[in-house]
C-alpha cells in the first residue's frame, strides 16, 4: 500500500471542522498537518512556527470525500473501447482479473473528479461474459504515479437480470453458477496438490480464476454483488449465509424493501441515492428514500455511482439522499467514514484525527448542496493543483 508523502508543515484555522470522529464538529478549529498526516485537530492548539497558514474562517473542513464504485483510471473515453480496461469479454480468466494491473494515473479524469473533493475511490470491474467480472482496488486521486492503496480489495459479480443474462436467461442458472464456482474454489484449495499432480476432477473454471475466487469462498476477500430485485437480495444473503461469505451489496435499489433482513445479516450497501424511476423490472420498486429507509434500519450504507467522468457526482447524491430522509451526518459518513470501514482503510483515512493520512477538502458552504465548491483539496498532506483538462 502506498504511504503518505512527505509534506511541508500547514496550519489551517478559523474553520468548522467535520473531524467525524470523536471531537465531532469544531467551531473556529486549527488543524495542522505535517508529512503528509493529520498531527492535531481542536481549539486553541500550538501552531508550529515554520507552518504555512491558511485562512478558513467562514468555510467547513470535512475529511476528502470516497466514491465506493467507479471506473476511475480505467475509462478514459466510454465510447472508446481502446480506452476502457474494466471489462474482460474472455471466459477464461474473469475473477482473477484485477483491475490494478491496468489503472492510469494520468488519466484526465483524475483531476476533474478530485478538484470537486474527491479524493479516494474504488475502481471496479464491470460485468463481461461472465458473471464474475474480477477485482477492485482502492485507489487516491493524488499527484502520484502509484495510486493504489489497496489492491484486490474485493471480488465483483452480477446477479439479478444481468447475472440472469450471462447465465442462460434464468436468475436461478446464475445462482448456481456463482454457487458452482464458489464450490470448486474452495475444493481447489483444499486439494491443490492433487489438483496439481492430475488427481482432482474437472472444475468449472480456470487455474487462475480459482485461485483467486479461494479467497473469497474463505472468508477472507469480500464480494460485491450488484443485485437490485428485493427477492435477488434476500436470495444472495442467503447464499452468502450458507457459504460463509463477507458480502456486499451494490446497487439494491429496492433494498428498503427487504432492509431489516440486510441489516440483520450484518451487511453493507453501495447505494446510488438518485436511483429513482426505475430502469427495468428489477427496480419498480426504486425511490429516492431509499439510502434513508436503509440507513433507519441499521444497515452500514455507503454512496457510489459507478461513473468515470463524474464520479464526483455522488457528493450531489448525498444532498438528495438528504433532502429525502437521510440526517446531514449519516450521508457525509457514507461518503468517508463508512467506506473507509468497508474497505479496510479506516486505520488512516476517513476522519479528521491525529495520525490519519491528511485528505482533507475547504468548502466554501455545505458540501452537500450543489451550490459548494472546494476551495482547497489536500491528498495525503499534499496540496492538489485546482485546475483539470476541463
Amino acid at each position: 500500500a502506498a504511504g503518505p508523502l512527505a509534506a511541508e508543515t500547514i496550519a489551517i484555522t478559523g474553520g468548522t471542522i467535520q473531524t467525524m470522529g470523536s471531537a465531532g464538529v469544531v467551531e473556529n478549529g486549527t488543524i495542522v498537518l505535517v508529512d503528509g498526516r493529520i498531527a492535531a485537530v481542536g481549539v486553541g492548539i500550538a501552531i508550529p512556527q515554520e507552518a504555512r497558514r491558511i485562512d478558513a474562517r467562514g468555510r467547513v473542513v470535512t475529511p476528502g470525500l470516497f466514491n465506493s464504485l467507479t471506473g476511475l483510471g480505467v475509462v478514459e473515453v466510454s465510447a472508446v473501447e481502446a480506452s476502457a480496461d474494466g471489462v474482460v469479454k474472455s471466459e477464461r480468466v474473469t475473477a482473477a482479473f484485477d483491475v490494478a494491473d491496468a489503472i492510469n494515473p494520468r488519466s484526465t479524469l483524475i483531476a476533474v473528479n478530485r478538484i470537486e473533493g474527491l479524493t479516494r475511490a474504488v475502481v471496479a470491474p464491470s460485468a463481461g461474459n461472465s458473471l464474475i467480472a474480477g477485482r477492485g482496488a482502492v485507489i487516491h486521486l493524488g499527484v502520484t504515479a502509484d495510486l493504489v492503496v489497496r489492491a484486490r480489495v474485493a471480488m465483483f459479480a452480477s446477479l439479478g437480470e444481468r447475472g440472469a443474462e450471462l447465465a442462460g436467461g434464468a436468475r436461478g442458472a446464475a445462482m448456481l453458477r456463482l454457487r458452482e464456482a464458489l464450490q470448486d474454489a474452495s475444493d481447489f484449495a483444499a486439494h491443490r496438490q492433487a489438483f496439481d499432480s492430475g488427481g482432482r476432477r474437472d472444475y468449472s473454471l480456470s487455474r487462475l480464476d480459482l485461485e483467486a475466487l479461494a479467497a473469497v469462498a474463505s472468508g477472507e476477500l469480500p464480494l460485491v454483488v450488484t443485485v437490485n430485485r428485493a427477492s435477488d437480495i434476500v436470495a444472495v444473503l442467503r447464499l452468502a449465509g450458507e457459504l460463509g461469505l463477507r458480502l456486499i451489496l451494490a446497487g439494491v435499489a429496492e433494498g428498503w424493501e427487504v432492509a431489516r433482513e440486510i441489516a440483520a445479516a450484518g451487511v453493507p450497501v453501495l447505494v446510488e441515492p438518485l436511483d429513482n424511476l426505475p430502469e427495468s423490472f428489477e427496480q419498480l420498486g426504486a425511490t429516492l428514500e431509499n439510502a434513508a429507509r436503509l440507513r433507519a434500519a441499521g444497515v452500514r450504507v455507503a454512496f457510489m455511482n459507478g461513473d468515470a467522468h463524474n464520479a464526483r457526482n455522488v457528493r450531489q447524491s448525498a444532498g438528495n439522499a438528504v433532502a429525502n430522509g437521510m440526517s446531514w451526518h449519516d450521508a457525509l459518513a457514507a461518503l468517508t467514514t463508512v467506506p473507509a470501514s468497508i474497505w479496510g482503510i479506516d486505520d488512516r483515512y476517513g476522519s479528521l484525527e491525529p495520525g490519519k493520512e491528511a485528505d482533507l477538502v475547504i468548502w466554501d458552504g455545505d458540501p452537500l448542496e450543489v451550490t459548494t465548491f472546494a476551495d482547497v483539496v489536500f491528498i495525503r498532506g499534499e496540496e492538489i493543483p485546482m485546475e483539470s483538462r476541463q
